[in-house]
């Protein structure tokens, strides 16, 4: 082999590996590849779970339009509310020490 070949397969060789590594490393290259890869599916999972929320308080917001036993009872708990004419009867607190 004369020297000449032997300079361009060396010069190849060189392109190659440097072309691997800016592929491997450089910008848009594999590794922020796996980086916008975990990304996109960290924001895949939290969109389901925004949907699933969104389903719970339309089925909320539904039952509060059109169920009035839902009202009454959210009107309770969350408000402390009586009906008319309603007695709260509330037990002594016994602590003894």
């Amino acid at each position: 082999m004369d020297s000449k070949y032997k300079f361009l397969i060396s010069i190849c060789i060189l392109t190659l590996f440097a072309m691997l590594l800016f592929s491997l490393f450089g910008d848009r290259g594999l590794s922020d590849f796996f980086v916008l890869k975990s990304e996109r599916d960290r924001l895949q999972h939290e969109n389901i779970q925004l949907k699933q929320e969104n389903d719970t308080l339309y089925r909320t917001i539904e039952r509060l339009r059109n169920d009035p036993q839902y009202i009454e009872s959210v009107a309770r708990k969350e408000l402390g509310m009586i009906k008319k004419d309603e007695v709260i009867l509330k037990p002594k607190n016994n602590n003894k020490k």
